[in-house]
């Protein structure tokens, strides 16, 4: 058996799921037997899945990497908070090339939006880091 952590591209809904191999997985998609159960669509993907963290070490690793990434976020683009979704539009639609890239937060909905706008975006795990 294995399980897979799959995607709907049309709404947007993660959800998991258990195949008893990757064929079969593969096999199902093929023949449309997987679909959404929010809005049944077709447009079911796997997402890209980390192996089970079995310890402690490994997690503070992994969480010590991610701060490294927040780190350099933090120190080369800049900072719109909650704005992220109306100032991703306006460098999109604006044609302007800003000195620095944005991050910051945005729903869902937001990015859905933006990515159907064809602004491209990413989200990222963001952890809070208890040293600073």
């Amino acid at each position: 058996m294995i399980k897979y952590k799959l995607i709907c591209k049309n709404c947007d809904l993660l959800f998991d799921s258990w195949f008893a191999s990757s064929k079969e997985y593969e096999k199902l998609k093929k023949k449309k037997f997987i679909s959404c159960h929010k809005c049944n669509s077709f447009k079911v993907e796997k997402t890209l899945m980390a192996p089970k963290l079995i310890n402690k070490f490994n997690k503070e690793k992994i969480d010590q990497k991610n701060l490294n990434y927040q780190k350099f976020i933090k120190k080369n683009f800049k900072y719109v908070g909650d704005n992220f979704a109306y100032e991703a539009r306006s460098i999109h639609y604006s044609n302007k090339k800003k000195e620095k890239g944005i991050y910051g937060n945005a729903s869902n909905d937001e990015i859905k939006e933006l990515k159907e706008e064809g602004i491209d975006t990413d989200i990222i795990p963001w952890i809070e880091d208890k040293n600073n």
